[in-house]
């Protein structure tokens, strides 16, 4: 399985994400390494279709498929709850349906 995790330094809110990627990697049992990848110029997010930070992909696809269409650049990403609400990283629940 193949894990990336994209950032931008800039963005305060990729620490928690990747905090609970990590722990709902280990509650699965899934040992597989997290590639971290910091995205420093407008440049590299066209190229890496980054839509903001953070920006979590499992085999290519990504955790919040409406969210990956947004434009590429270098800002903090939205993500879209179950429920409506806006928040700055993935839930818990969008982690779990990309993992499965």
């Amino acid at each position: 399985m193949k894990i990336e995790f994209l950032y931008w330094e800039g963005c305060p809110s990729h620490p928690e994400a990747l905090a609970l990627l990590r722990e709902v990697l280990g509650e699965r049992g899934i040992s597989d390494a997290v590639e971290l990848r910091e995205v420093l110029t407008h440049e590299e997010a066209v190229e890496l279709a980054f839509p903001g930070s953070p920006t979590i992909r499992i085999d290519g696809r990504d955790v919040d498929p409406p969210g990956a269409e947004w434009p590429p650049g270098l800002s903090c990403r939205v993500y879209r709850l179950s429920d409506g609400r806006a928040s700055p990283v993935p839930s818990r629940q969008q982690l779990e349906e990309a993992l499965s």
